[in-house]
């Protein structure tokens, strides 16, 4: 069994932020960029967890990602943001993004905002679930597409043509377990294959090919020229196109080689509508009803989008979360490369209020 490192979320806070700062990083971008990964762990989403640390640092020393690099806006109105990220973290400049969204839905009904220029801003699921806090309706987007432009292919496609394209839908309920609709356009999400590699496991059947174009359930076979399948057939290859036609309107599309590219956020004020007290309580009220639903054999209940987050979430800042060694030794060699320590002795007091 593959050996793992049960560490609470200040900890592993402490050690993502002090590597991102050692590495360049604004100390206020370490801690946002940390904070949102630690965040994916406790929600169960270990593939947008701490796991992408020494991934990031390869970006920085590539000079594809700008670590101390602030976001700046090209274009505005009392409802819409065109943002530049400028290189910098995804995470930050989505957070950033999505809680410039919210203040303008609340003045102006919704604010929807198109990002260039960014790195990978991690679990969409974050920013719709900021959203839903704030009783806001969010839909959130990352696209991108064209011939050869990605590992996911379309359907009935011999080649890749799409990222993973996911889409996040948050919606609020008044409580700490808002209705979250996460997930990729894709099978699985590609971080649930470096997952599945950390620990040695297969994949589920149908979510992958290898590179001769036949199914299989190696997470190395896809590291080969391997592809991913669109969930749903037809219908997961439509909503990923449609990632990309959002993502355009952030201005990065290119005609002559057809492809189409970028992150789309959208927040709605439920109090625009109809007052946000009494819609949290129906959309409860609607939630808890369909758990009711009998549950067919083999199943113990009936979930609802957002169920598994809240729970992941309670049970793992209790018991803390596991780490498989080799992203733990690879956070390791992380901080040894940088000359920092890990230790728990880096844990600061705001890491522990923080959780």
């Amino acid at each position: 069994m593959e050996k793992t490192h049960l560490l609470h979320a200040p900890y592993l806070h402490a050690i993502s932020r002090n590597i991102f700062v050692a590495a360049g990083a604004s100390r206020h971008i370490a801690e946002d960029v940390a904070e949102i990964l630690v965040k994916a762990n406790l929600t169960g989403h270990d593939s947008h967890g701490v796991l992408r640390v020494p991934a990031y640092l390869r970006g920085i020393d590539a000079g594809h990602l700008k670590p101390a690099a602030e976001p700046e806006v090209l274009a505005e109105t009392a409802n819409t943001l065109r943002v530049d990220g400028n290189g910098s973290f995804g995470h930050y400049v989505s957070r950033g993004s999505i809680r410039r969204a919210i203040e303008k839905a609340k003045t102006a009904t919704s604010c929807c905002v198109s990002i260039v220029n960014t790195g990978h801003i991690g679990r969409l699921g974050e920013y719709a679930e900021e959203a839903a806090s704030a009783g806001c309706i969010a839909l959130i987007s990352v696209g991108g597409g064209g011939r050869g432009a990605g590992p996911t292919v379309p359907y009935g496609g011999a080649q890749g043509a799409f990222g993973t394209n996911p889409i996040a839908i948050g919606v609020p309920t008044g409580d700490d377990s808002p209705f979250i609709a996460d997930y990729a356009t894709s099978m699985i999400a590609e971080g649930k294959i470096q997952v599945a590699r950390s620990k040695g496991i297969d994949l589920p059947e149908g979510c992958i090919l290898d590179k001769n174009g036949m199914p299989s359930v190696k997470p190395a076979d896809f590291y080969d020229g391997g592809a991913l399948l669109a969930f749903g057939k037809h219908k997961g290859y439509a909503l990923a196109m449609f990632t990309c036609l959002l993502g355009g309107l952030a201005g990065t599309f290119d005609m002559e080689a057809g492809r189409m590219s970028g992150t789309f956020m959208q927040a709605i004020d439920v109090n625009a509508f109809t007052p946000v007290e009494e819609y949290q309580k129906a959309v409860r009220a609607f939630l808890d009803g369909i758990k009711t639903t009998p549950p067919v054999p083999g199943f113990d209940e009936v979930l609802v989008p957002g169920d598994f987050e809240a729970r992941s979430r309670a049970q793992r800042l209790a018991r803390g979360i596991e780490i498989p060694d080799t992203i733990y030794n690879q956070l390791q060699a992380c901080a040894e490369k940088l000359g920092i320590s890990i230790g728990e002795e880096t844990i600061e007091a705001g890491d522990k209020a923080r959780y």
